[in-house]
């Protein structure tokens, strides 16, 4: 420092990053010292311990341990104890000091998988060092996101564990006027053995994905301009997992309970017209009104036209208009009349018109908008669909990325872990059991 300040004399220039960038190192070295000091400092010395064995450790010496800490790095001295039953050597000042098995202190960790939950790992690692001035490889930013997000999920488990029994508590809080139960999927891409005799989108070509089941559940509680729903402000909490339906349904409806089901006055569930989604409100969330999303529904409608009419003629585009003006309206009866007059030229034209004309069918009860804008209600599940992109897309499907389904759901769990504004919590409560 006295070499900068001494520079400054004599140039007469300041280079002010140069000097906040040295200020800050040598305050970090200075920290670390002090730090070093204070957890190396001497303690009653016990000379034996309970071992996790049921048995008691001896004390065998003094071990050094090297930490990577938000101040740098720091070498500390505590007391190593070896159980004659098992063999086990441990400290119990890591496990204190929530450092056991690991190199780097809790806040490290917790940096790292803040960064590593938003931006790549070379990416995540790049930021540190220039914001934290901490120097750690990709691939310990990778092991550290992915070892937190797999303890969020672990935790997440042990909750729809009790979903599973029966067993989830009451929870004491007020009422919930309108609770909102939105669910999707989205392919993220995944190294070749996880996609290991899966069938791929087409025909004959195998699986580069696999399927991101995402759900989100929000309030409202007011009606804005002109009547129209409003979303209360940051309601919104996420989860996720690559998993079969089954298990993802148990893991929604643990949220949902947790976000105030018992209490709700008023439940709907929104999705497209996956299959998977209604078998899940039917069996998960019963007494729920159940609407598919009318954006979606418009899409079959424009895809039908599209593969029907490739010339775009006024007779063609009036019968689009006929079509969505039916759907629009709830009359999905007359929608379905509309497409079961169509005469198709080919045998595959003609099997993408009964696909249709069944689809509108099946879900008809879940297509009355009239009546669902009059109550109030959402008919478009566009919050599902942002989060796929905010949650999944801007993370897991940057260019070049290859998952594992081990590491995807860990960083999953991470975001939906922060995103839902659950992450700060869950840090107390690590820190307070560890």
């Amino acid at each position: 420092m006295e070499v900068i300040f001494t520079g400054l004399r004599k140039s007469g220039h300041c280079d002010l990053e140069a000097v906040e960038m040295a200020a800050r190192n040598a305050s970090h070295r200075l920290g670390a010292k002090v730090l070093e000091r204070l957890l190396s400092a001497p303690a009653a010395l016990e000379l034996t311990v309970a071992c996790d064995c049921g048995h008691q450790a001896r004390f065998h010496q003094m071990r050094a341990k090297h930490l990577l800490t938000v101040l740098g790095p720091i070498t500390i001295e505590r007391p190593y104890y070896v159980c004659a039953h098992c063999q086990a050597g441990r400290s119990p000042r890591d496990r204190e000091l929530d450092v056991e098995a690991v190199a780097c202190s809790p806040g490290v960790r917790r940096m790292m998988a803040v960064v590593g939950s938003e931006a790549s790992f070379e990416q995540s690692r790049q930021q540190l060092e220039l914001l934290a001035g901490i120097e750690v490889p990709a691939k310990a930013v990778e092991r550290q996101a992915e070892a937190i997000g797999a303890d969020i999920d672990a935790r997440e488990q042990v909750a729809i564990q009790q979903a599973k029994q029966l067993e989830l508590p009451e929870v004491c809080a007020p009422e919930v006027p309108l609770l909102y139960i939105e669910m999707d999927g989205t392919g993220v891409p995944v190294v070749r053995a996880e996609t290991e005799g899966r069938a791929g989108k087409l025909e004959g070509r195998p699986a580069h994905t696999r399927e991101v089941k995402l759900g989100c559940v929000f309030t409202q509680t007011t009606a804005g301009a002109e009547g129209r729903p409003v979303r209360d402000e940051d309601s919104t909490s996420y989860v996720g997992a690559i998993e079969s339906a089954e298990l993802f349904g148990l893991r929604l409806y643990t949220e949902a309970w947790r976000r105030g089901w018992s209490r709700a006055q008023k439940k709907v569930v929104l999705g497209d017209g996956a299959a998977w989604i209604w078998n899940l409100a039917g069996q998960h969330f019963p007494g729920a009104i159940q609407i598919v999303d009318l954006y979606h529904a418009r899409q079959h409608l424009w895809e039908l036209f599209a593969r029907l009419f490739p010339g775009d003629d006024k007779a063609s585009k009036r019968w689009l208009a006929r079509c969505l003006d039916r759907l629009d309206q709830g009359k999905i009866e007359a929608l379905v009349k509309i497409i079961g007059t169509l005469q198709p030229a080919s045998e595959e034209l003609a099997k993408s018109v009964g696909n249709e004309a069944e689809y509108f069918e099946r879900n008809a009860e879940r297509m009355r908008y009239p009546a669902f804008r009059t109550q109030g209600l959402f008919v478009g599940s566009g919050v599902i669909e942002a989060g796929c992109k905010t949650i999944i897309g801007h993370r897991l499907k940057q260019s070049g990325m290859f998952w594992t389904v081990h590491g995807a759901n860990a960083i999953i769990a991470l975001r939906c872990c922060r995103l839902s504004r659950r992450f700060e919590d869950y840090w107390a409560d690590r820190s307070s059991a560890a």
